[in-house]
């Protein structure tokens, strides 16, 4: 008898139908998965950290809202391998009980990420008396609605969400920008992970962090050597380091062709630098064109 395919355990920010869950299973497709779900990337690094799951999942920024910055201390601090990326064209939908429409919401509610997205249509409502709730979860958000019966409440929410809860969308994408994403890295809760995206063959992509001396020139110094060995600089983000005001650390992430040389342009930036580590080498994800249905 063929044995069962074990199932992934992959911890998400959010409830079922949440932005999280929808990234989970689409980075693992495929795979069976089961999803343990989180209230606040806290409990998500906790959990990870504590072997009950095998993955997290964990929103690292948005193109409209920016960073989430303190994701990055969650990460650095758990010590946990970046071991994947996904990014995901974020759909938001106002959504209600079936037989709501517009001009009934007295409140809506939704994640602050998600009330920042839709900035621009929550404004005008505002204007007519809508009172705008900051909540834990877009899904949650639905999920509350739909098990209390709630007249008059609204969620920021995907159209999954609404499914699942059997509540129906008001106004469909309310985002103020279309070309509206989210980056999602994929953290391992083993520390020696050894997945084949994390292997020479596999990887084309590096986050790595370090911390610079104080003199002139020091963080153009190691952008200077980057290019030298042709390694493509996507993103940097400096973050202050607790207990040393004005010190910053910085998380980079790099996109090399050669592993070899990837490594090797390291090599030359460590005397330059202060604490340099290698947080993940993976596949870099590939950016969805703004349609599709979330």
């Amino acid at each position: 008898m063929k044995k069962e395919q074990e199932k992934i355990r992959v911890a998400i920010q959010g409830v079922q139908g949440s932005f999280h869950e929808i990234a989970a299973v689409e980075y693992f497709s495929g795979k069976e998965i089961t999803t343990y779900p989180c209230d606040t990337f806290d409990d998500l690094f906790r959990v990870l950290s504590e072997g009950a799951v095998d993955y997290g999942i964990v929103a690292f920024e948005n193109s409209v809202a920016g960073s989430i910055l303190p994701n990055y201390g969650l990460l650095r601090r758990s010590q946990l391998p970046v071991i994947g990326e996904i990014y995901l064209r974020i759909i938001q939908n106002l959504i209600a009980l079936p037989g709501q429409h517009l001009s009934d919401l007295h409140e809506i509610h939704s994640h602050p990420m998600a009330i920042q997205q839709c900035n621009v249509f929550l404004d005008k409502m505002r204007k007519r008396g809508v009172k705008v709730v900051e909540t834990v979860d877009t899904a949650l958000s639905a999920r509350l609605i739909s098990e209390g019966r709630q007249q008059g409440i609204g969620a920021i929410a995907s159209s999954s969400a609404a499914a699942i809860y059997n509540l129906s969308i008001i106004k469909k994408e309310i985002e103020a920008d279309k070309q509206n994403f989210t980056r999602f890295l994929i953290i391992s809760g083993n520390r020696n992970n050894t997945d084949s995206d994390n292997t020479d063959a596999g990887s084309d992509k590096a986050m790595v962090c370090f911390s610079l001396p104080h003199k002139v020139g020091s963080l153009s110094q190691v952008l200077s050597v980057l290019a030298f060995y042709q390694i493509s600089l996507t993103k940097i983000q400096s973050l202050p380091i607790v207990g040393t005001p004005w010190e910053y650390q910085f998380h980079i992430d790099l996109v090399y062709s050669d592993f070899k040389r990837y490594r090797l342009a390291l090599d030359a930036i460590k005397p330059l630098t202060e604490g340099l580590e290698i947080i993940g080498e993976f596949r870099q994800g590939i950016m969805p064109y703004a349609t599709g249905k979330n």
